[in-house]
């Protein structure tokens, strides 16, 4: 006994500590909270886990964690159905919000700081509150090869007739380059078609409040999916005239996004559709490209010619988490005006905070043109058992042939819309 409490005595004054409980944890020291960060933002992957990583170190007592899933939208289907959910997720949709998985963020103090624009873009219709938090202003449209355009002296086209008119000159005058270059193994590229193209007749004719409640409450005497002469039904003529053509690449169905990016980086095709999400990448390929931005030509007749001009880099926390002071602690963490400046030039993209001043790329000129000439639309709100992959896969069937004709195709999208939209209520 004496010769216990003396080794105990020496333990003390000589400072040597040893683990007393299984696992070697001090007694009275807590295990850090861990909060799930769920996203399907393949861009910023290795961006965030560099600030995850800092966040990590300046404040030990909670542990952030990323998991990246390229089919997130559908992923995360499962994880609510399954109880696997994440604390904070960059997949926002509106039938999740009715359901309420998400948190109300209304109060949070970081609006004060964000364009009102983006705000509203934000806000849920139904309620008047917000689900999530964008940090970002994207733009989508038509990204082209200024030197070809330069040397066969075309100008960016804001009808459909120019359009191919120009995609004709310029597979005449060079054989060996793709025209327009779809990336169609990737659906989600595929689905965005669809978002600017099919629907942007719809959201320029009722314009961003009207259209959002006209998805949102699947209002079909607006919408017209399944009409002959409607949305889908023109949007599935134009892309079957493209293949009918040839004025598409012949691997539509089996090339990627990356080589999307690198087609146009390296000259292979004069332009491609994508958002400003991908204009970082492709510099990156190449950083003496010349690149342009223009809007996306009116494929309706009496239609003027649209432009994405939305929020981006959208953030909720679950109303399941059981971290949500952490969450919102990581978020503030995320949201500190020289985080968004490092983020907004990182993606080369303009930053949706007011007290942020990013420098963030050179097509601000291009961009604010195509803003002026075009109608500037937002992204649509889609059933949540109808995603932009699951739409990009009808357009993948079109363009492989399923579809003997246009309406065909639309009334296919009508159908498969209605089913999930009905499903979801």
């Amino acid at each position: 006994m004496k010769r216990t409490v003396t080794l105990l005595m020496c333990f003390v004054i000589f400072g040597v500590s040893f683990p007393l409980f299984a696992g070697g944890q001090k007694e009275g020291k807590k295990a850090p909270v861990t909060v799930t960060f769920f996203t399907g933002k393949s861009e910023t992957v290795d961006w965030m886990d560099k600030l995850i990583a800092d966040f990590n170190k300046k404040y030990p007592g909670i542990k952030v964690t990323q998991e990246f899933q390229k089919d997130a939208s559908s992923v995360i289907k499962v994880k609510f159905a399954s109880g696997d959910i994440p604390d904070i997720t960059t997949v926002v949709n509106q039938d999740y919000i009715d359901q309420g998985m998400y948190m109300d963020l209304s109060n949070e103090s970081w609006w004060s700081r964000i364009l009102p624009s983006i705000k509203d873009l934000c806000t849920d219709i139904k309620s008047g509150k917000q689900y999530k938090v964008a940090t970002n202003v994207t733009t989508a449209g038509i990204f082209y090869n200024k030197e070809v355009f330069n040397k066969l002296g075309l100008k960016e086209a804001l009808t459909w007739k120019d359009f191919v008119g120009n995609l004709e000159t310029i597979k005449k005058a060079n054989p060996g380059m793709v025209p327009m270059f779809l990336a169609g193994k990737d659906s989600w590229t595929l689905g965005h078609l669809i978002e600017f193209l099919a629907h942007g007749i719809i959201k320029q004719e009722y314009g961003i409040m009207g259209s959002r409640k006209a998805f949102i409450y699947n209002q079909q005497d607006k919408l017209k999916f399944a009409q002959a002469g409607g949305p889908m039904d023109i949007f599935a003529g134009r892309i079957m005239e493209l293949k009918a053509k040839g004025l598409i690449n012949s691997d539509s169905l089996t090339a990627t996004y990356d080589d999307q990016k690198t087609a146009l980086a390296t000259g292979k095709t004069a332009l491609i559709s994508q958002g400003m999400w991908a204009f970082r990448d492709i510099m990156k390929i190449n950083p003496d490209a010349e690149i342009g931005f223009s809007p996306f030509p009116a494929i309706a007749d009496g239609t003027k010619p649209v432009v994405i001009s939305a929020e981006d880099s959208a953030y909720a926390i679950t109303s399941a988490s059981k971290h949500k002071k952490e969450a919102v602690i990581f978020l503030n963490y995320l949201f500190q005006p020289d985080n968004q400046k490092s983020y907004s030039e990182f993606l080369k993209m303009p930053s949706a905070f007011t007290d942020v001043n990013a420098d963030w790329g050179p097509l601000k000129d291009d961009v604010k043109k195509a803003l002026s000439i075009a109608v500037n639309i937002p992204f649509t709100e889609t059933p949540s058992g109808f995603s932009g992959d699951d739409a990009g896969r009808m357009v993948q069937q079109l363009i492989a042939g399923k579809y003997a004709t246009s309406l065909d195709f639309a009334k296919a999208y009508a159908d498969t819309w209605n089913k999930a939209w009905n499903a979801a209520k």
